[in-house]
């Protein structure tokens, strides 16, 4: 039994510590979905907490079937929805896209440089609602089209079309800051 699955039978069990464990090896990536998803960093950090909150509820339910970042990965995604659905006028909270500031990047700089990573979430954040759920859903957290529509209650189309208007929306967005290499990191689908 690996450190991980160690640490998910012994919160399984109550405990606090394990729990700790797997909130510090997951806390960053359930954060940044979050933000992604909701494009703010408040909302972010609160639904974040409530993730953890929700796995602390429901660990036991995990069965080990998949992994587990894909498992809470779902749990994640299921609390930001709901979240979205509780407040829907949320995007009004949303911060400016003039207070964000621009951030241009150079020619030579590419996706795998951290703060070209930060560059493209906020891109990602100006996206429309709908578009942006379904390009992070498919294009970051690799679900399928199919599983998107579930979620989102919309026709399997729908997410494609969707998850297609936002890749176009971040080429133009991207394009039109000199950002390069674009039509290659993002033709992948």
């Amino acid at each position: 039994m690996d450190g991980e699955q160690a640490w998910i039978a012994q919160a399984k069990q109550g405990g606090q510590s394990a729990f700790y464990r797997l909130y510090e090896k997951h806390h960053k990536s359930i954060y940044a979905l979050c933000w992604r998803m909701l494009a703010d960093k408040d909302s972010a950090e609160d639904v974040c907490q409530e993730v953890f909150v929700v796995l602390w509820q429901k660990i036991n339910n995990f069965r080990g079937e998949s992994k587990f970042s894909t498992w809470l990965h779902s749990v994640a995604t299921n609390v930001v929805l709901g979240h979205l659905r509780k407040n829907k006028n949320w995007l009004q909270r949303v911060f400016s896209i003039e207070e964000q500031g621009q951030n241009v990047v150079e020619a030579s700089v590419r996706l795998t440089d951290d703060s070209t990573l930060m560059m493209l979430d906020r891109h990602i954040a100006r996206l429309p609602e709908r578009a942006r759920l379904v390009f992070v859903l498919f294009a970051v957290e690799g679900y399928r089209h199919e599983e998107i529509a579930k979620m989102l209650k919309m026709a399997v189309g729908s997410s494609k079309s969707q998850y297609h208007r936002a890749r176009n929306l971040l080429k133009e967005s991207l394009t039109a800051n000199d950002f390069i290499s674009v039509e290659e990191e993002l033709s992948h689908e």
